[in-house]
C-alpha cells in the first residue's frame, strides 16, 4: 500500500520513519536525534513529497521516501553543484542541477526488502514532477540499491565522492526525468543555454 503524504502529515509520522531508517542502516543511536532534525528541516523545503509503504491497509509503515526541490542555498544541493563544476565543468553542473527533484532518502525495512518496494516507490514519487532530473547520492559500492538507481536511468555524476566532515565514500547519480524501467540507459539533459550536458561514468 503506497501513499503519499504532505509536508504535515510526514512530521506526524516521523517516529515511524525514522524506525524505518534506523532499521535499514543501522547508524549509531547518536546519530538519529541529527537526522530526524535534518528530516524534519527538508519537509519545509519547496515541492516537498513523500511517499510511504505499509504492508497493509491497517499495517505499520515499512518504507519511505521523499524528495524536494533542489535551489542554491540548500547544502547539499550547493555542495554537489561544486562537486560535479569542478568534475565536469559547469555546464555539466548547470544541466543536471538547475531544476531538480533531489531526492533524499528512500529506505526498506530489511524484513521486505527485495520486493520491488523502493522500484514502485521512486516511480511514485517522480510521477509527474515538473522538474527535468532527478539526482541522489548513495553509498559508492555496488549494492541492491545502486543497481536498482541504475535500473531506473540514473548514471554517474560523481564517484568516490567525500561530503564535508568525513565519512564513507559516496557516488551522486542523475537520471532525466521521467524515470523509465530500461536499465543502464541515462540520456544527458540540456542546461539553461540548450547545449548538452555530459553524465561523467554514464
Amino acid at each position: 500500500m503506497i501513499r503519499e503524504l504532505g509536508p504535515a502529515s510526514f512530521l506526524a509520522e516521523l517516529g515511524a520513519l525514522t524506525a524505518v531508517y534506523a532499521a535499514a542502516m543501522n547508524p549509531a543511536p547518536d546519530d538519529l536525534p541529527g537526522r530526524r532534525s535534518i528530516m524534519e528541516r527538508h519537509a519545509g523545503h519547496g515541492g516537498f513529497r513523500a511517499v510511504v509503504v505499509s504492508a497493509d491497509h491497517a499495517g505499520p509503515v515499512i518504507a519511505f521516501a521523499y524528495g524536494f526541490r533542489g535551489q542554491a542555498g540548500q547544502w547539499w544541493h550547493d555542495i554537489v553543484t561544486s562537486g560535479i563544476t569542478a568534475a565536469a565543468g559547469y555546464p555539466s553542473a548547470a544541466g543536471w542541477m538547475a531544476d531538480v527533484l533531489e531526492i533524499a532518502e528512500v529506505h526498506v525495512h530489511p524484513d521486505y526488502q527485495h520486493r520491488g518496494t523502493g522500484r514502485s516507490m521512486l516511480f511514485t514519487l517522480t510521477a509527474g514532477r515538473t522538474e527535468r532530473t532527478a539526482v541522489l547520492s548513495t553509498r559508492d559500492a555496488d549494492s541492491t540499491a545502486r543497481r536498482l538507481y541504475r535500473g531506473l536511468g540514473f548514471a554517474d555524476l560523481l564517484t568516490g565522492y567525500s561530503f564535508p566532515g568525513g565519512g564513507p565514500r559516496y557516488a551522486v547519480m542523475g537520471a532525466v526525468l521521467p524515470l523509465r524501467d530500461m536499465p543502464g540507459a541515462c540520456a544527458a539533459p540540456a542546461d539553461d543555454t540548450d547545449e548538452r550536458a555530459s553524465a561523467p561514468g554514464a
